[in-house]
């Protein structure tokens, strides 16, 4: 197929994802279950795509654990997401070094 078919389907698919909510929920939502429910969503997405891209990430569980340490234990401090990128990256690395 052409790449024009694979775009028009595309744009179709997420329209109607983002149209969908609007034609079923036009009031606002009461239930204060379901919209606690809602507010989690994205944080649930969000975790299950991240998590096993971490693990797989670096072709050894043992490296993948220390940087996810790494990157909680700064995250629960606050610090800002650079620093903790950063060093979870690093914490990796020299993981890597220390085992293989």
């Amino acid at each position: 197929m052409s790449t024009a078919v694979y775009i028009a389907v595309m744009a179709g698919v997420t329209y109607l994802i983002r149209a969908i909510p609007f034609t079923f929920f036009r009031r606002k939502i009461k239930s204060k279950f379901f919209r606690s429910f809602l507010y989690y969503i994205p944080y649930a997405v969000l975790s299950a795509m991240t998590i096993p891209a971490i693990f797989y990430s670096t072709g050894s569980i043992a490296t993948a654990i220390a940087g996810t340490a790494a990157a909680l234990i700064l995250a629960y401090f606050g610090l800002p997401l650079i620093v903790v990128a950063l060093a979870a990256s690093a914490a990796a690395y020299f993981a890597d070094l220390l085992f293989f």
